[in-house]
């Protein structure tokens, strides 16, 4: 019969063959982990995994022995020439320490060894998941390692896992494909090394060599916390940044603890990410810093490129003037087909918004950009927008979408004509774009009212419809995520910037948790508060590979709330905590652009998704031009 341990307040409950089912909190309303269904089954249950070794692969699952206490159990799994140990045990904390030892005679190398950690990360609906699911934020930095699985309400406790000996320095994910789709993130794994299919996954994965009779063991620890700073506040890291973007040529500082040797400051006058290590002589940590060019020079480089590798010009009319992907391995510019999110419209779009912002900047080739403007502004006109202010979903395809409505709207306003950014927003209103929530809509609709006051009744209808809602929000693209609260909450900015007693501003604050519990702070560019999204790779990229994408360049909708929140609603901590985390996500994304002007549209970070290699950069530069739109935009900090 399964068994239950008391787990400070909660409880765990295990299946007869020890692993883990169940992780429950009286204050919560689910399972921390996923139940049992079409994706979640006994053989990924929190506990299990696979080996894979110079003497042969293996998964694990019934233990060969078992030998259940008082306080927890203890497991021994044999694994050809291996043999791997598990004591879980419960209390005020749940300790679990994983042994794998080498039975024969011969030296092993393990490769990789996984660990299955099923966190409840999916998206049902908006009020299933902000009342019974968690974002796993997840850190395999080597000894410094740790988990946090946050209540997507953002309320309290949270489950904090923190490694207690011997280091971690990978996750991976499974079961992530079109069936199982973008609503939902996967199983993860935790991996003391997974070089086996990613040596280079994280800064570099380790062999394990295991010599006749020798073990290689690691121990992690969990325990329910408040708040994220509740948990770090338990731990010692060996290294850390409050800082980890810089330009090149500046210095980035380095916190180590009393016992950890590595160094205090950092520069490169190369541009990239760079991973810092420390050690305390018997364990090793890292982190990951990014030093960047200027904002300017990584700006006109973007244009340069985009105005000579990812215009159709092989087309005879006006489409030639638009913006295409571009495969950065081959040269060739992508052909969509029905394949919508490699279109000429959509997304590429925020191209031509780079293009006005580089412009109204003053700097790039005025003459030329001019020119590439009126050109992109013919073929959207001949093309995308039709009389009555629909817009099409591509130049093949007349369907409507109503995410696109705004954005084109945008591009006429910059043009300096509002008139038609006007009717694209009406009929956006007349298909019901009151419940939906596309982007920009907040900030356009003020700046549009200016010359039509119906876009201030379209605002104020808009962010009532949706105060209304409540949790229960409509579904999008995507269940419930992060561009949905963002747009949200950037839409319900606008209404209170514009008539600030027209609702209680508790509405805002509120629902302000929902956007933050998307992030944490885990010392990597790529994750310091950047928001968990996991299915744009497939979608936009080459490889069509599913798994997280950090830093995907929609992260930027959350810096634009961050940095425009009204600021009498917060503390000066508040102000200036959502200040940091807004600049970071835009500094972050500077990352996606390359040296010669291209780009990629998705880098996949777990070290392999479907056990094929990930932790790299798609080779496609698609849509990610949106990260330096909204830079521009917010006149990003960027020490430059």
């Amino acid at each position: 019969m399964p068994e239950t341990f008391a787990f400070g307040a909660g409880r765990v409950e295990l299946t007869d063959d020890g692993a883990v089912k169940a992780v429950l909190h009286p204050t919560r309303k689910h399972s921390m982990l996923l139940d049992d269904g079409p994706v979640h089954d006994p053989a990924r249950y929190w506990g299990k995994g696979f080996v894979i070794a110079s003497s042969g692969s293996h998964r694990f699952d019934a233990p060969d022995f078992t030998r259940w206490r008082q306080t927890g159990i203890d497991l021994l799994y044999r694994l050809g020439d291996l043999e791997l140990r598990v004591g879980r045990r419960f209390g005020e904390h749940w300790t679990e320490t994983y042994e794998v030892r080498n039975t024969s005679g011969e030296t092993q190398t393990i490769g990789s060894l996984g660990i299955s950690t099923p966190y409840r990360d999916l998206y049902s609906s908006s009020r299933e998941s902000l009342n019974t699911a968690v974002h796993a934020h997840i850190w395999t930095g080597g000894a410094d390692s740790w988990v946090w699985a946050q209540p997507m309400d953002g309320s309290g406790p949270g489950l904090g896992l923190q490694l207690t000996e011997g280091e971690l320095w990978a996750y991976s994910v499974e079961s992530r494909d079109a069936d199982t789709g973008s609503n939902i993130r996967g199983h993860l794994y935790l991996h003391p090394t997974d070089h086996a299919r990613a040596p280079h996954a994280m800064g570099g994965q380790p062999k394990i060599v295991l010599h006749p009779g020798e073990s290689h063991r690691w121990t992690w620890q969990l325990a329910w916390h408040d708040t994220l700073a509740a948990f770090h506040a338990t731990r010692q890291p060996l290294i850390d940044a409050p800082t980890l973007v810089a330009e090149v040529g500046e210095s980035i500082a380095i916190q180590l603890a009393e016992r950890a040797k590595g160094p205090s400051t950092i520069t490169s006058a190369t541009p990239g990410t760079q991973y810092v290590e420390a050690t305390d002589g018997t364990v090793t940590s890292r982190i990951n810093v990014l030093f960047h060019e200027p904002l300017r020079t990584i700006v006109e480089r973007r244009v340069r490129f985009v105005l000579d590798h990812q215009r159709p010009v092989e087309l005879a009319d006006s489409r030639r003037f638009s913006f295409v992907p571009y495969d950065t391995e081959t040269g060739l510019r992508m052909l969509a087909g029905a394949w919508r999110d490699w279109s000429d419209a959509r997304e590429r779009v925020g191209t031509a918004l780079l293009l006005q912002a580089t412009r109204d900047n003053g700097w790039g080739d005025r003459t030329e950009l001019d020119e590439a403007l009126t050109g992109y502004q013919q073929f959207v006109s001949e093309y995308l927008v039709s009389e009555d202010g629909t817009v099409a979903d591509d130049s093949l395809h007349e369907n409507v979408r109503l995410h696109n409505f705004p954005w084109f709207a945008r591009f006429f306003l910059n043009q300096g004509d509002p008139r038609t950014a006007i009717r694209i927003l009406d009929r956006y209103y007349e298909l019901g774009g009151t419940h939906f929530l596309a982007f920009d809509l907040g900030p356009l609709l003020r700046e549009l009212a200016k010359v039509d006051p119906k876009m201030r009744t379209h605002l104020a209808n808009h962010a009532q419809a949706f105060l209304d809602y409540g949790d229960d929000l409509p579904p999008h693209e995507v269940n419930y995520e992060q561009s949905m609260v963002a747009p949200l909450l950037e839409l319900l900015i606008a209404a209170h910037q514009e008539a600030p007693d027209s609702f209680d501003p508790n509405e805002l604050t509120r629902r302000l948790p929902w956007l933050t519990a998307f992030a944490a702070d885990q010392p990597d560019v790529r994750l310091r508060h950047i928001p968990i999204r996991h299915w744009d790779g497939y979608w936009f990229g080459l490889l069509r590979q599913w798994g997280d994408v950090f830093p995907h360049y929609w992260s930027i909708l959350s810096a634009a709330v961050y940095l425009t929140w009204p600021r009498d609603l917060l503390t000066q901590s508040e102000a200036d905590q959502l200040t940091t985390k807004g600049n970071a996500i835009l500094q972050a994304n500077l990352v996606n652009f390359h040296q010669d002007g291209s780009a990629t549209c998705a880098f996949v970070y777990p070290s392999a998704v479907n056990n094929r290699p990930a932790h790299h950069a798609d080779p496609l530069a698609n849509d990610q031009d949106w990260a330096l739109v909204y830079a521009l935009r917010l006149a990003v900090t960027t020490n430059s």
